[in-house]
């Protein structure tokens, strides 16, 4: 599965294949023209009240990730799409936190690797 995660602010590039926004709120300051997205996944996303208790701190990160886990295993619908287009190419999952180690699309990268 070829699957790499990059913020969505960064400059887009071919070898970027797929590219995918995981948030659920639009990025702040971004034109949609200068993502150069090819989807939009919004329900890929923490829900609401997951994403606010998170808050980005890295303190939370390990019960982030297991309460996100669980959210995305009734989202396995959704996913497989995901899953199956990394098989035949490579797919940029997109985030916008400033943080690029402790954000919503390592996590999921994490989780779609995981269980292949």
């Amino acid at each position: 599965m070829s699957l790499q995660v990059k913020r969505v602010y960064a400059s887009p590039h071919p070898e970027d294949g797929l590219r995918i926004l995981v948030d659920r709120l639009w990025p702040r300051g971004l034109a949609k023209e200068a993502a150069a997205l090819d989807e939009w996944l919004r329900e890929c996303a923490p829900s609401d009240e997951l994403r606010k208790w998170f808050a980005h701190d890295r303190a939370k990160w390990h019960e982030f990730k297991r309460r996100y886990f669980a959210e995305l295993g009734s989202k396995e619908a959704l996913l497989a799409p995901i899953r199956s287009m990394a098989k035949k190419k490579r797919v940029t999952l997109l985030f916008g936190a400033s943080d690029t180690k402790c954000n919503n699309a390592v996590a999921l990268r994490e989780y779609l690797e995981s269980r292949e």
